[in-house]
């Protein structure tokens, strides 16, 4: 078949626009991935944001210890990660919130429920209910996930400003070793003080379930005492890790490979 000169023409301008193209999509898409593991959602690096480097754990004033089925041994936060199994994740279609006890029990048996419990923990200038001294109504704090500084005042829309957040979501411990817990057990994870911190209600409904390698706090500041965090409750109630969760950990302590472990009590 004979190929006329401007038909030749023309496809060769047809193929340098498409290698073009594609060249560009390259250097986009490079481009992005750099954005995202440095000034993106899991940069670690870097100066960080101003707020705080670490939330409340425990507070004996009014606390007592609750029960964790294995110790978390003192010392490197990468070490106690890589002393974590590493697996893929459990089916989730038999979750519940259930599975996990009523909400906010009284597990440590102080007399008072774990939110009032995390929230007068966390807070500033706890004021009580009238005739109680459990039942927080308002307070003040630098919300840890987003370095903003927030007011608590308890009310029907007010409250939801300030949530419980568990540091390992119970939904994501559901799929990586929980449901081999007793209830006495799933219990204590859902109401450990090592577990719960008082955050923005946004960003924690924003985090919802999710695991280190899909959520980490906007506050790159506490980055590094949350991932510890999450490593300490999974060491403490025997849960394991997914390689993509295990690798953002060690990105994230990458820039701070003295952080230590924590622990409640």
């Amino acid at each position: 078949m004979t190929v006329s000169w401007s038909a030749y023409r023309r496809a060769r301008r047809r193929s340098r626009q498409a290698w073009a193209i594609l060249a560009t999509a390259a250097v986009s898409i490079i481009a992005a991935l750099f954005w995202f593991f440095t000034a993106g959602q899991f940069a670690a690096a870097g100066p960080a944001a101003e707020g705080p480097t670490e939330a409340p754990v425990f507070d004996p004033a009014f606390m007592k210890p609750v029960h964790e089925p294995n110790t978390v041994p003192a010392g490197s936060a990468l070490a106690a990660l890589d002393g974590l199994a590493v697996k893929g994740r459990a089916p989730a279609t038999d979750y519940s919130r259930e599975a996990f006890g009523q909400a906010w029990l009284d597990v440590d048996r102080n007399g008072c429920d774990t939110r009032n419990d995390i929230l007068r923990r966390d807070l500033a200038d706890v004021v009580f209910s009238e005739g109680s001294t459990c039942k927080v109504t308002a307070g003040h704090f630098r919300e840890p996930y987003t370095g903003q500084a927030i007011d608590f005042r308890r009310g029907s829309e007010s409250s939801r400003a300030v949530q419980i957040d568990h540091v390992v979501a119970l939904g994501d411990a559901w799929q990586k070793g929980a449901q081999r817990l007793d209830l006495k057990e799933r219990q204590s994870l859902a109401n450990d003080p090592l577990n719960l911190i008082a955050a923005d209600g946004a960003a924690n409904q924003q985090k919802s379930a999710g695991d280190a390698a899909t959520w980490l706090p906007k506050n790159t500041a506490i980055r590094c005492h949350y991932v510890a965090r999450q490593i300490s409750v999974k060491t403490a109630y025997g849960l394991w890790v997914t390689a993509a969760e295990k690798d953002a950990m060690t990105r994230v302590l990458a820039s701070c490979p003295q952080q230590q472990t924590i622990s409640a009590g």
